[in-house]
């Protein structure tokens, strides 16, 4: 960790022509490696801009900036959380402003912030910092294992030169704008800031995720610094050997797993219309109570094709206001979508409160289609499982109610449906050649979805296997869950959710 705090110094013999000789390099340097980075667009460049208020941030990124072809570079500013922002989990704003392969983010405000505020109280909650160290080490983490690289500055400056600097500032009307009550207030608790910066670089200073502390008294030696810094990082990718994988997260297996060898029973109704009818109108009271206000629900759908899924979705669906659902029928990533971490749709497609997410297919892909047909690699697929799990407990921790049903078709009935597919004018739409390739590959998919339920068949995520032979006997079955568990919100609260997974998170790190 010693290298990080390493400040370089100004040479005192440097001329004016050769600091401008200097800073003439370093922008050439920095403008050439951004159009390989774009050129190649293999990876994302996010950078990180921390440090205590009035010390230069800002000026320091303008400068940057301007060196840089700003076409392709993206401010992220993040400040207090909107009212949309708090409807989702603490990270979805960090995912779902993340730039495309071969851009570059300047990071403002960011994921450090809940940590850097619990450090700097007196007395800061140990069981905070370790959760929140956690979420950011993970994070950071699986961004670098996907082609995002995240390198962190740290803007350092003494007491005095603060002051000095904003009192410099103020003292001329043309610049005083730059200086704000916070920047006005550091040198109040200055000791403590600096202690809570430091602490922070300890906790999350990664190979590939760094921390550069940036020297900010002198304003060239800063933007040298800072030029420095991220040319480095351009030219030096980083690889997934040099990731240091978090610790699997802490989610509670239902034990035993889920299986596809026996598969629950459940009775045919008696009279479907009627029940259909009873459970619809549960579902439609359900959503609309107090409890689900500050709530919400991702239903996720699986299993093998002509297994009914869509035909379920529209059950539920009948039942619900059209302005309080989304449907997501999931299939391959287009070009956007690949230029970003795997888990970035999924992300971006999360219910708000009081709203349901139903994904027809889902983030399971990696471990069933693109594991099957070899689309990704085995590590990425196995890894998938973690990232799966971690995604999934963040949703549970924010108040959303994840269900996912997988709907188990036997083979002889999935013929019989292909078969009339084929053979209906009506439904003829529904069977493709990957119906049938895919079919081909019965026994594969079904050791992929073993594999998956044993992995991330989790107790706040749990999985539902749904016999789905008949069809009329799997809609009411999926119904009744659904209902069952926002019914069950009336006699829970959200806040026995979070520290639930605080404290599993705590006896892990």
């Amino acid at each position: 960790m010693a290298h990080v705090f390493q400040f370089a110094e100004r040479d005192p013999s440097m001329t004016a022509e050769q600091a401008k000789q200097q800073l003439d390099e370093l922008r050439h340097g920095l403008l050439l490696s951004q159009y390989e980075r774009l050129q190649k667009a293999d990876q994302t460049l996010l950078i990180v801009v921390a440090g205590m208020d009035g010390v230069g941030k800002g000026s320091a990124i303008n400068t940057l900036n301007t060196w840089l072809d700003p076409r392709h570079v993206h401010t992220l500013a993040f400040g207090e959380l909107t009212e949309e922002q708090a409807m989702r989990p603490a990270m979805w704003r960090y995912w779902n402003a993340l730039p495309a392969k071969g851009q570059t983010g300047l990071v403002f405000g960011s994921w450090y912030a809940a940590l850097m505020h619990e450090l700097e109280r007196k007395k800061p909650d140990p069981a905070k910092v370790d959760l929140y160290t956690h979420l950011i080490n993970r994070f950071e983490a699986h961004l670098a294992y996907q082609g995002v690289q995240v390198l962190k500055l740290w803007f350092h400056l003494s007491a005095q030169a603060q002051s000095t600097r904003c009192a410099a500032l103020l003292a001329n009307p043309d610049t005083a704008w730059r200086v704000s009550d916070a920047d006005l207030k550091v040198h109040k608790k200055f000791k403590r800031l600096r202690k809570a910066g430091l602490e922070t670089i300890a906790l999350s200073h990664r190979q590939h995720a760094p921390w550069v502390v940036i020297p900010s008294a002198d304003e060239h030696l800063r933007d040298v610094s800072v030029a420095r810094a991220v040319l480095q990082a351009m030219r030096q990718p980083i690889l997934p050997s040099q990731v240091v994988e978090p610790q699997p997260f802490p989610v509670s297996l239902r034990q035993p797993p889920s299986s596809l060898l026996k598969p629950p029973h459940y009775a045919k109704a008696t009279d479907y219309d009627a029940e259909l009818l009873h459970w619809q109108g549960r579902l439609s009271r359900a959503v609309r109570s107090k409890a689900f206000r500050n709530r919400s629900m991702a239903l996720v759908f699986e299993g093998q094709d002509a297994a009914g899924k869509g035909g379920t979705i529209r059950r539920l669906t009948a039942a619900l206001d059209v302005r309080n659902y989304d449907i997501h029928p999931i299939s391959a990533p287009d070009s956007v979508e690949r230029a970003r971490p795997y888990l970035w749709r999924f992300w971006r497609k999360l219910p708000r409160y009081g709203e349901i997410a139903i994904f027809d297919r889902s983030w399971y892909g990696r471990v069933l289609v693109e594991r099957v047909e070899r689309l990704t690699t085995p590590a990425h697929w196995r890894r998938a499982y973690d990232e799966i799990n971690g995604f999934e407990a963040q949703l549970a921790a924010n108040g959303t109610v994840v269900l996912k049903f997988w709907l188990s078709v036997s083979k002889e009935e999935q013929l019989k449906r292909f078969q009339e597919r084929e053979n209906s004018p009506f439904k003829a739409y529904k069977i493709t050649d990957d119906d049938w390739r895919n079919r081909a590959k019965w026994t594969a998919y079904r050791r992929a979805a073993q594999d998956m339920f044993a992995q991330t068949d989790t107790e706040t995520a749990p999985w539902h296997i749904v016999p789905s032979d008949d069809k009329k006997t799997a809609r009411l079955h999926v119904l009744k869950t659904v209902v069952q568990a926002l019914e069950a919100l009336d006699k829970t609260t959200l806040e026995l959710v979070e520290p639930a997974l605080q404290q599993q998170v705590n006896d892990q790190v």
